[in-house]
Parts: structure tokens; sequence; C-alpha cells
């Protein structure tokens, strides 16, 4: 099977384009995807660079990447809902870490399919999941934003900001986004009532009034200010730094739900949810790829495309 992998922990040069991977196996409730498009995250880097090593099993060689977009090629026998030939989208975080979304075949468990929206390219679809559902559950479990609420998102240009600022939107709440200059007509495009330029002074200082809930996709400095931000700190949401619950926030990290891809389809297909693509790379270029996502200040998402 061919496939990015690399052996060891490191930066880019541990990736190897290879021809020689193992199929890879099918259990009873496991889908096996032939691999169209995969998002490239910076959680991808995290866990080539060994910051993950402790939250789950390690198995090398590991293939990068937890989004896809592609066909169904096989369902275990357990499987339901899904089928060989179906059009699939997903996050697939598996339990351990070695069968990634950067090569021809990916076994996927079926909580972490559903099928690709209609209105979506395999380069869209593969670029939204794991940004989808990050945003979705941060502001639907744990903001539980509604009609009317004032969300502020930090670094809403970014792949997880921009889709929050769309189902916000969708929500009915009133959106402030931060981001630099030259992205804000970008977030009022996509509906944000309000910009800030996150680069002239403590956010706390800009606005005309506190929100009513803050989703933070930056940390440090930026989180340290948001209890001035919100007219609750229980409504303070993070799912980039944990310290967040010594605020009264709360920590997300993203799980995968079929449930909630269903709605990201169906938001995407009502014409709701866009993803724009910053760039697209082939999968021969994936140390690329990385190397943008990881310099920050990509307005959208990076896709691999391998079809």
């Amino acid at each position: 099977m061919r496939g990015i992998a690399y052996d060891r922990f490191g930066d880019e040069s541990v990736l190897q384009l290879r021809d020689d991977l193992p199929e890879p196996p099918v259990g009873p409730d496991t889908v096996l995807v032939r691999v169209h498009a995969a998002g490239v995250n910076p959680v991808d880097m995290a866990i080539r660079e060994g910051h993950l090593a402790g939250a789950y099993p390690h198995h090398f060689p590991i293939v990068p990447g937890w989004d896809v977009s592609g066909v169904v090629e096989a369902a275990g026998p357990a499987v339901t809902g899904l089928a060989a030939g179906d059009e699939v989208f997903g996050y697939v975080r598996r339990d351990d870490v070695q069968w990634g979304t950067m090569a021809e075949l990916v076994p996927a468990p079926q909580r972490c399919l559903w099928h690709k929206p209609e209105s979506l390219s395999f380069a869209e679809a593969g670029a939204l999941p794991l940004a989808g559902l990050t945003a979705y559950q941060a502001l639907t479990e744990a903001l539980d934003v509604g009609e009317g609420d004032r969300v502020l998102v930090h670094r809403a240009a970014g792949g997880v900001g921009f889709t929050a600022v769309q189902i916000a939107v969708a929500l009915g709440a009133h959106v402030i986004g931060t981001a630099s200059p030259r992205n804000h007509g970008f977030l009022r495009d996509a509906g944000a009532a309000e910009v800030l330029d996150y680069s002239a002074g403590p956010i706390s200082e800009q606005l005309s009034e506190p929100a009513d809930a803050v989703l933070d996709l930056v940390g440090g400095e930026t989180l340290a200010d948001s209890p001035k931000q919100v007219r609750n700190p229980s409504r303070i949401v993070s799912v980039v730094d944990p310290s967040v619950r010594d605020l009264g926030g709360r920590y997300v990290f993203v799980r995968p739900e079929q449930h909630d891809l269903e709605e990201l389809g169906r938001m995407a297909d009502a014409g709701q949810l866009r993803v724009p693509i910053a760039k697209a790379f082939p999968l021969e270029l994936v140390a690329e790829a990385q190397r943008l996502v990881s310099g920050g200040h990509v307005r959208g998402k990076v896709v691999v495309t391998l079809r």
C-alpha cells in the first residue's frame, strides 16, 4: 500500500513516501476507506514530534492524519448504515496511533465516519471533520450557544475558528471574531457581525460590551484576558489550554461522533457552512503541507489529496 509513514518521532524529515505499507486490518465494526483527501491539522505535528506519546499507544510505522474523505472499500460484518461504494468523511481518531489517513487505505471505526455532504468536494470534506467537530461540540455542548447570544471567537480566520463563526451564525448568535486586519473581510463574508484586531491591544478593552460566550483557540495571554471578555466565566471554552478550568471555564478535546458529522453535513448542504481550502498538496508533499500549517496564520484549511 502507498502512503506516508514514519518510524521514529522527529521533524518533517522523518516523513517517508512508501509503497510497501501493509494492508490495514478490517475488524467487525471497522470501515475500510479508500482515501481521496486528508486534512492537515496541528495535532498531526504534535503526534509526529512525540507530544502525545503519553496519551495514546503508538505503533510504528505511523501513518499521519486524522481527517479523511473517500469511498468505502469494505465494511466489517457488524457495520450498519455504511456500505462499499458509499462516499464518506470523518475524523479517524482510533484508540491507538498507527493507521492514519495519509495513505491509500485507512481502517476507521464506524463511529468515526458518516456520509459525505453532497455539496462538498472530496478535498473540502476531507478538511472539515476535525475542525468542524471541534467547533460544533464546543459551541453546542460546552457553551450551549443559542439565539441572540454574543459569541466571541478567537483566531477566527483559522480552520476551527472560521468553522465556528459559521456554526454560531447558524445557531442565531451575534458573532465577534478576532483576526488580523487582512482577514476582517473574510470573516464578515462568513457572517461575523463584528471583527476585532487581536494585535491592537487586549480584546477585553476593544469590546463594546461583554460577550455571553468565548471560544478560545489561542491560549496564553488571550485566555488570561478572557474573564474580562465574558459576562460569566463558566461560558469560556478553550480547545488548546486545559488551564481554562482554573478560570471556571471548560476544556474541550474533540471526539468522533456520527451525529455531529451528520449535522455538519446537513449544514454544508443547507448552505450554512463552507470549507475554504488554503492550499492542496499531493501526497508526496506532505512535509511541505505540515510546514505550512506549523507556521500558523493559514486562512482556511490545508489538505492532502490522493485522487
